[in-house]
């Protein structure tokens, strides 16, 4: 016990507590409201290596999966007069980058631009408009992003998706176009409906055994039919046994030049209430729901770079089927979504997509416009993309970092082009503070901290990230309030940092 601080353990643990549920931001981390003296007593030892364990990380990593009919509900019906807070949302995510938005999901599938003379198949429950293609077009070009768009495949008429795909190509321009992706999910078909004769059977879209060979065959004639010189992206996935199938498709396919998967760590659908894969937050908490699906991609990301493509998690989100409330738009997103997206860098994915539509769950956001005035709400999921998209920038490197917090404290450390260390740590303990002592390598100095900080894991509301927030209906899509960010200067060459319990800690420090 260091004799300035003459408090006993007990007492600086209770304080510690207090800090956890008040969300008050200490100097230091201590228990004390002047940074400590000497380093406390049962602090986590973090020791931060210098040679960097990963590729430097591509621009537009974090991006939106987004269903067809919410590019409106987003955007606006007005291409002249687009949604003023989303456009500034989705910047805040990718600061001077050009983000990647995908269209598609299982309204992919639904989609069509009306063919002359044919028939609207039974599957068929949402027509494109020259109203949703001038929208999307003026999108794209505000935000100089790269659109991914879902091709319906699961009609398995050529030219219903050729006609789809010429009419996307003219209305937004191949510069603003990453590619054509054919369907989605293309393992369900042959299991779930597609559409529902008497409104109450239901009709699958392939027949039953559907299987990759299947697969490979439809493949190669649906998209003979599109237009050349746009890329084709696939094969838009979400099952593993697909994963060992993604050499041969990626072979067969020259054309394709980005391969995504999809990936959601829990199931609200069809799920028993005692599997780990069951929404609750203590399972979405769990090591395995951030660090899984990064894992079980790993092996695929070495086969499509191995062949010069890139690879995306081009639909990723918390909990399959829309979200699950008191889960998917609490806090405990934030914190889940902050060591998914370490993981996926981590072992070499190029991009995410974050899953969401108007009316899911786990939307990051939503909007309502009155009276010729947008405004939005911010979910708790977004403030964990911020603060990804602060802790990773564009052509950041991952670097060692030794710990023994065990799995309720979780620590990543980049090193930006600018030379700045980047630790962030996090701790998934509802109730337990923690302390680190972070050793960084020679040449730094003083430090600064921004926290991430929520009333409760639980909470909807009343989040806040280096003591800024987005008022409960943000007009500008901007952060109000002054930052707070906390010095810290290293004790016998480490630095010290609380952690409240559920939360998460953002350590900066700038090179000598």
């Amino acid at each position: 016990m260091p004799s300035s601080a003459p408090v006993t353990r007990p007492l600086r643990l209770s304080l510690l507590i207090m800090v956890g549920l008040s969300g008050t931001v200490l100097l230091a981390g201590c228990g004390a409201s002047q940074p400590p003296r000497e380093i406390p007593h049962g602090a986590l030892p973090v020791v931060v290596g210098s040679r960097p364990v990963s590729r430097a990380l591509p621009g537009g990593f974090i991006g939106l999966s987004i269903e067809y009919p919410s590019s409106i509900r987003y955007a606006g019906r007005d291409p002249r007069q687009l949604n003023p807070v989303y456009l500034r949302l989705v910047r805040g995510l990718n600061p001077g980058q050009a983000p990647v938005l995908r269209f598609g999901g299982d309204t992919a599938d639904w989609t069509w631009w009306p063919v002359p003379g044919m028939r609207r198949p039974r599957g068929i429950r949402y027509a494109l408009t020259r109203r949703w293609l001038a929208v999307t077009a003026a999108t794209a070009r505000a935000l100089n992003a790269r659109l991914i768009l879902g091709i319906n495949f699961e009609a398995d008429r050529r030219r219903l998706a050729g006609t789809e795909a010429r009419v996307l190509l003219r209305a937004i321009g191949s510069r603003h176009i990453a590619g054509f992706e054919l369907g989605n999910e293309p393992e369900a078909y042959a299991t779930l409906g597609w559409y529902y004769r008497h409104h109450v059977v239901p009709v699958p879209g392939r027949p039953p055994g559907y299987g990759l060979a299947a697969y490979l065959r439809d493949y190669a004639s649906v998209s003979s039919a599109l237009p050349r010189g746009v890329p084709l992206v696939g094969p838009a996935s979400g099952a593993s046994e697909w994963l060992l199938g993604l050499h041969r498709f990626l072979v067969s396919e020259p054309h394709i030049r980005l391969a995504t998967f999809h990936r959601y760590p829990l199931r609200r659908c069809l799920t028993s209430r005692a599997s780990l894969a069951y929404p609750t937050i203590t399972n979405l908490l769990r090591p395995v729901a951030s660090s899984g699906p990064a894992a079980s991609l790993r092996r695929a990301v070495l086969v499509a770079h191995a062949l010069g493509i890139a690879f995306r998690a081009d639909e990723l989100n918390s909990v399959s089927c829309g979200g699950a409330r008191g889960v998917s738009d609490t806090f405990a997103a934030a914190l889940w979504v902050l060591d998914t997206l370490f993981n996926m860098e981590r072992v070499g994915i190029d991009g995410v997509n974050i899953h969401t539509f108007a009316t899911g769950l786990y939307a990051p956001f939503v909007f309502t416009h009155h009276r010729g005035r947008w405004s939005g709400q911010v979910r708790p999921l977004y403030y964990g993309l911020l603060m990804f998209a602060r802790a990773a920038p564009p052509g950041s490197r991952v670097l060692p970092t030794d710990h023994r917090g065990g799995s309720a404290v979780r620590i990543w450390t980049t090193r930006g082009r600018d030379g700045r260390i980047r630790v962030l740590a996090i701790n998934d303990r509802r109730r337990r503070a923690a302390v680190t002592a972070i050793r960084l390598p020679p040449g730094f100095a003083a430090a600064s901290v921004q926290r991430l900080l929520a009333p409760s894991v639980a909470a909807k509301q009343g989040v806040t990230l280096g003591g800024q927030r987005f008022a409960p209906h943000t007009t500008t899509g901007e952060l109000t309030g002054s930052p707070r960010l906390t010095r810290v200067s290293p004790i016998r060459g480490r630095y010290v940092v609380t952690l409240p319990a559920a939360s998460a800690a953002l350590l900066t420090a700038v090179p000598r």
